[in-house]
């Protein structure tokens, strides 16, 4: 088993962009044309291509490009007792876009029981090396709470829970329980991906939380609670880090801001490793928040978009992380993109090939900046 651990000097977030070869087969699978096995048998070679492409590229993590789910973070939910999804033709609001997802709702009180992720993962670990260690992404607990409370699960959230607190509570113990499933299939690396801190920073943000009566301060100190209840039992050798997005899809984003409104949470207090940070335009603001990371965690600058196809300036990218190593030294810092490149099916407007271009842009930045 490999003993690597994230994050690296260079890394990248997880999702990749569908090969045609893969969303062939999924158009063909709904159209009744193939069976859910040759699904599944192309699944897994397109999921062995990709982590070839990883390795080719020099990367030392490795992941399944996330090529077995729809969305970045619904499937996992569907994971769960309690949690039940349906085909509403709804969505959410992007800048300039609707993100077509499906309704994933409470049926029940949340249970963990075994998780179809961590049968994905297994199949992953098999391409670890001496050089690569594989990683899984999932959502982060704070993101399930969310899903279950927002205005339109809120009645259906209630059927089953009387306080949030309660929720809380069960989303907290079902993690535990998955991320023991987890480590016994020996995944010593995970990854949450979380847009809750994204997406409550910022004004907008606030007036949001208080047409729906709530004090964003409360929210904050739910979101913060929720995870760290996960992350209790975490075994020692086992490293969790936390992706923080304002949200990806199609290449639109969700929510604007800074960060400073919710560094004394995550950045401070939440018992993830490392944070993975949203730091490509001026949407995500200035540097001076990182002083308020806590001394135990890195913090991987995402520097490099995935929105665009456009490469960086070189040059800017090395003057930005001197800004950031002026309120956390370099050493406790890496480079990655802001995000994925693909956290729906739809992917972001740009080409595979324009992908790796990215990828080979962040290795050689951060080969440079930490020789």
């Amino acid at each position: 088993m490999s003993t690597l651990k994230t994050p690296f000097r260079y890394d990248f977030v997880g999702s990749f962009l569908r090969p045609q070869k893969l969303k062939d087969a999924k158009a063909d699978f709904a159209a009744g044309k193939i069976t859910q096995d040759e699904l599944e048998k192309i699944t897994d070679d397109c999921v062995r291509d990709i982590v070839a492409k990883q390795k080719a590229a020099g990367f030392h993590a490795i992941t399944d490009g996330e090529f077995r789910r729809k969305f970045w973070h619904l499937d996992f939910m569907w994971g769960f007792e309690g949690v039940a999804h349906e085909k509403k033709g709804g969505g959410v609001q992007f800048n300039g876009e609707m993100a077509d997802l499906e309704a994933t709702y409470l049926v029940g009180r949340v249970k963990a029981k075994e998780h179809p992720f961590v049968e994905y993962f297994k199949f992953l670990k098999q391409f670890e090396d001496e050089n690569t260690v594989a990683k899984y992404t999932i959502p982060a607990p704070a993101q399930m709470y969310q899903q279950m409370i927002v205005p339109q699960n809120i009645a259906k959230t209630r059927e089953f829970y009387e306080a949030d607190d309660e929720l809380i509570q069960d989303i907290g113990t079902a993690y535990q329980e998955v991320i023991a499933q987890f480590y016994e299939a020996g995944c010593r690396n995970l990854q949450f991906d979380d847009c809750t801190w994204g997406a409550i920073v910022g004004d907008a943000a606030k007036q949001r939380y208080k047409s729906l009566g709530l004090d964003i301060e409360d929210v904050k100190a739910q979101l913060l609670k929720v995870n760290n209840l996960a992350l209790e039992k975490k075994p020692e050798d086992m490293v969790i880090t936390s992706h923080i997005c304002r949200g990806n899809y199609h290449s639109t984003f969700f929510t604007s801001g800074p960060y400073d409104s919710v560094a004394d949470y995550v950045f401070a207090q939440e018992n993830v490793d490392a944070l993975l940070l949203e730091y490509d335009d001026e949407r995500s603001g200035g540097f001076a928040p990182l002083a308020k990371v806590s001394p135990d965690k890195k913090v991987v600058l995402g520097l490099i978009t995935t929105k665009k196809p456009e490469l960086e300036d070189k040059e800017t990218v090395k003057a930005r992380i001197e800004q950031a190593a002026k309120y956390i030294s370099l050493d406790r810092l890496c480079l990655s993109p802001q995000c994925g490149f693909a956290s729906c099916e739809i992917g972001n407007k740009l080409t595979e090939e324009q992908q790796w271009a990215k990828l080979a842009l962040v290795k050689e930045i951060a080969e440079e900046v930490w020789k």
